[in-house]
């Protein structure tokens, strides 16, 4: 197939797209028309800022996201492997396809044999450990950890224990409503030198990003609220 599937960066919050996201990027898709995306409202505003405002109407969406079965994006995919036409990928934040429903649809262009082309743009994985002073050399990302309390305690203890073996600086993500209980039992289960890093709000204006022990982090306490965080630590 010559046809190529575009990863698209978005910004990681409301901030202007110019600030983060390279200007190549229209450039390099400024003649694709098909496009998956999470949320078709919002896409279209982003899309709108980059570059396509006037053509906007001409564009076909498909949505891709949390509440989508696998038929759903194999039918996603099917359109786009017949039109013979590029598409675009777009995540509601950030780069696509990580930690994003985005990813099935990647996998059906690979299998296809088809070019899987990813654009740079803003990582809140990578700039968190970039800033957190924690081991950039050996790192794995575990994604969500569970919701449900003894199983979300079980879980941290199992990568506090993994970081403590292998030097390993462990990334956790979480859906900002829940950010404040998945930092409390953080502090509860891990041991008092843990290092822990809180980074909220990356690229805003509000960006907060501080490393300390779980012992420093009980004495100064923080209230994360509703906004999105990437939690690290490093036994």
């Amino acid at each position: 197939m010559n046809c190529r599937l575009y990863l698209v960066p978005a910004p990681l919050g409301d901030n202007p797209p110019q600030e983060v996201i390279p200007p190549y990027v229209y450039t390099v898709i400024s003649h694709v028309r098909n496009f998956a995306v999470e949320d078709i409202r919002s896409a279209r505003r982003y899309l709108s800022k980059i570059g396509f405002k006037g053509m906007i109407d001409s564009l076909s969406f498909y949505e891709v996201n949390e509440h989508s079965a696998q038929e759903d994006i194999e039918g996603v995919f099917k359109v786009f492997a017949e039109s013979g036409e590029d598409m675009a990928v777009i995540s509601e934040a950030g780069l696509p396809a990580v930690a994003d429903p985005g990813a099935a649809l990647v996998a059906l262009a690979q299998k296809a044999g088809m070019e899987v082309v990813p654009l740079s743009g803003p990582s809140s994985l990578m700039m968190a450990l970039m800033a957190s002073g924690m081991n950039g050399q050996c790192f794995a990302f575990a994604g969500y950890v569970p919701v449900r309390g003894e199983e979300r305690r079980k879980r941290l203890k199992e990568l506090e224990a993994r970081s403590r073996k292998y030097s390993e600086t462990e990334i956790m993500i979480e859906t900002p409503y829940r950010s404040d209980s998945l930092f409390q039992d953080i502090l509860a289960v891990c041991g008092p030198s843990t290092r822990l890093c809180v980074a909220a709000d990356i690229t805003l204006p509000g960006q907060y990003i501080r490393t300390r022990t779980v012992a420093e982090w009980k004495k100064t306490g923080l209230t994360i609220s509703r906004r999105p965080a990437v939690f690290l630590i490093l036994a």
